[in-house]
């Protein structure tokens, strides 16, 4: 019993510190990187731009702004080739799980 305790145990806090690095580098890429807050109102980033949609407001699904951030939309340019997949997800997980709490 105390072995199956610990597996789960390890097993929660394994995944919660993944999503935590992921939360990370996306805050990361949005504020630095990309500076997606050049455009977008993101309260959690405390990005006020006023050029893209808000982010607060438009809560997108996850697949919607992987899609929109690698091949651009509008006046946004494509990310695709200049952040990396893993950037990329990281800053898609990041705007989904700041506007869909």
């Amino acid at each position: 019993m105390k072995k199956k305790l610990l597996i789960l145990f390890l097993f929660f806090f394994t995944k919660v510190s993944i999503a935590d690095e992921k939360m990370t580098l996306g805050l990361k890429v949005y504020n630095d990187k990309a500076m997606c807050g050049t455009c977008h109102t993101l309260k959690a980033a405390k990005s006020n731009g006023q050029i893209g949609p808000n982010l607060d407001m438009l809560k997108a699904n996850l697949n919607q702004i992987i899609y929109v951030v690698k091949n651009g939309i509008g006046v946004m340019p494509p990310w695709d080739g200049i952040l990396s997949d893993e950037e990329i997800e990281a800053v898609a997980y990041y705007v989904f799980n700041s506007t869909n709490d």
